[in-house]
């Protein structure tokens, strides 16, 4: 088991099966046909679980985008080229794509860090976590360090946490 991981692994715990329970219960009595919410309704279960609540409310909310290059770009898999990742990112922090538009419907705030990108960005509200400038060509090589992975792995941990701190909903 990694050792950078290790802190924050002990700290995962089971679900509350009661709440969970709970959750599913209350959802059976909705006024809807069984499984007519598709994910939605394992997803209300699962978050009652994880909260420990039947019924969790998330008041303050936010929708985190890690933007970052991959290096198998090359080989043609990708719809657009990299050049476009920092336009896109750009579009992101000006409200200007999707994810704003729905984050906005949720009254949650859009969080972009850039924790791989190829080109170097540089913006008021980009949280700069890079663990290095886009990854290298897995159909050739490792994309990412076994370190580099795990860093990634703790960078978003430390994302959420922050995002706690400041008062985004856990609960």
């Amino acid at each position: 088991m990694s050792l950078a991981l290790l802190p924050y692994i002990s700290r995962i715990e089971e679900l509350d099966a009661q709440a969970a329970q709970a959750a599913a219960q209350h959802i059976s009595q909705l006024t809807v046909p069984p499984g007519s919410l598709g994910k939605l309704e394992s997803l209300a279960i699962q978050l009652a679980g994880i909260t420990r609540e039947v019924k969790p409310s998330f008041t303050q909310r936010e929708v985190v985008i890690m933007a970052a290059d991959h290096g198998v770009c090359a080989e043609g898999v990708s719809a657009f080229p990299q050049e476009v990742t920092p336009q896109m990112i750009l579009n992101f922090l000006s409200g200007g794509a999707a994810v704003n538009t729905l984050a906005r419907q949720a009254a949650a705030d859009v969080v972009c860090v850039d924790i791989g990108v190829l080109s170097t960005l540089t913006h008021p509200v980009l949280v700069q976590r890079k663990i290095r400038p886009g990854t290298a060509n897995m159909a050739k090589e490792p994309a990412m360090t076994r370190s580099e992975a795990e860093q990634s792995i703790v960078t978003g941990i430390e994302i959420v946490e922050d995002a706690v701190k400041r008062g985004v909903s856990s609960s």
